[in-house]
């Protein structure tokens, strides 16, 4: 039995072929149209059994899916900044040139005006998107994504935030504001697997707690993305792996020349995020939706096949991640094979990379660990 916070209508493709189990008493929805049902709509004492009723419309399913809020040991919980989620450029030149009064009057003056979406939305909406099949094949589980949103905000500015989170229909239940303080230190504390943040001196300090963290950049076109698959693509070296690979790579040139026997590389915090993804994953597998999985992943790097491919598909293998497609594309350029992938969030720890992506619509996240950072 869990708490219910929300009853949420969904719309899913027949071709799932669920079957679930009926054990709330709910009304379907037609097509065409949406609707919400508060928990507050009801007394406080109301525990639901969790489950939901199908009923076939064409060639779509419609159902009410309860919405649950995990508890975070249990989630996959990423934290966003609030300028990673949402557009607040306007918002940070009147900090900078004005100072903190005059942002936060602005702030208050505009809070009932949503912000437009940032670079990481599309992202977060993918994670929403992989919690909605994910609460229809396994009810009442809490093996599911939680956004955290990790701002230095005043509480103040939390009012147009919460609008903006509202009117964009995020599940973004999870708030920390610290006033201008560092939100590093609360990481932590909220289980956080995965940090993304505009500001690369605080993913520094997160990366120095040791949790996985980046630097999300705006891309320099708008490109369409996927509603309803998480595409995930990551470099290898010092990304994934340690920088003990692109250490060699850099001092020696070939990795062909190195000395390390050990056919596995040492890891990196991503790969704790990485390996929840493949758990994920592994969870459609079980449920034969191999073909329909929402997550897919991709292994994208400069390096050759030849040089380096069985170690990183071996290591990959062992941290239980089945990456979908593997790019080995030794020294050709990345940006156009991410304009083909069209993934939602690139990681890579060479702003070469990071540039090159971002000029062509990918959303890059840079991951300033390890040699490279010293090299560029």
């Amino acid at each position: 039995m869990c708490k219910v916070a929300e009853l949420r209508v969904v719309c899913l493709p027949a071709s799932t072929g669920l079957v679930v189990r009926s054990t709330c008493v709910t009304t379907i929805t037609p097509p065409g149209t949406s609707q919400h049902f508060n928990h507050s709509n009801h007394p406080s004492s109301v525990w639901w059994n969790i489950g939901v009723q199908l009923k076939p419309y064409s060639k779509r399913v419609w159902c009410i899916v309860c919405v649950l809020q995990p508890k975070p040991e249990n989630a996959i919980t990423v934290a966003v900044s609030s300028r990673v989620l949402f557009n607040m450029d306007t918002e940070q030149q009147i900090s900078q040139q004005k100072g903190m009064e005059a942002y936060l009057k602005y702030q208050m003056e505009h809070e009932v005006e949503p912000f437009v979406p940032g670079p990481a939305f599309p992202f977060v909406k993918a994670l929403e998107a992989v919690n909605t099949q994910l609460r229809v094949l396994y009810p009442g589980s809490e093996e599911l994504f939680d956004v955290v949103l990790m701002t230095n905000n005043h509480a103040t500015v939390g009012i147009r935030l919460i609008n903006s989170i509202n009117h964009h229909k995020l599940s973004v239940e999870r708030f920390c504001m610290t006033g201008g303080n560092s939100p590093i230190g609360y990481l932590k504390a909220y289980h956080t697997n995965l940090y993304l943040s505009a500001n690369s001196t605080k993913v520094i300090e997160a990366l120095e707690e040791g949790i996985a963290a980046a630097t999300i950049f705006r891309p320099e076109k708008a490109v369409e993305v996927s509603e309803t698959q998480l595409r995930v693509a990551f470099d290898g070296d010092a990304v994934l792996f340690s920088d003990e690979s692109e250490r060699i790579f850099k001092t020696q040139e070939k990795l062909f020349n190195n000395k390390f026997k050990n056919e596995s590389f040492l890891l990196s915090f991503l790969n704790r995020f990485l390996e929840s993804l493949g758990k994920l994953q592994k969870k459609f597998y079980a449920k034969d939706q191999r073909m329909e999985c929402p997550i897919r992943t991709y292994l994208v790097t400069a390096r050759s096949a030849a040089s380096s491919g069985t170690r990183a598909l071996k290591t990959l293998r062992s941290w239980g991640l089945e990456t979908d497609e593997a790019l080995f594309l030794a020294g050709a350029p990345k940006g156009p094979m991410l304009a083909k992938i069209k993934p939602h969030i690139f990681f890579d720890d060479q702003m070469f990379h990071i540039e090159g992506a971002a000029e062509l619509g990918t959303v890059a996240a840079h991951v300033p660990y390890g040699i490279a950072k010293t090299f560029y």
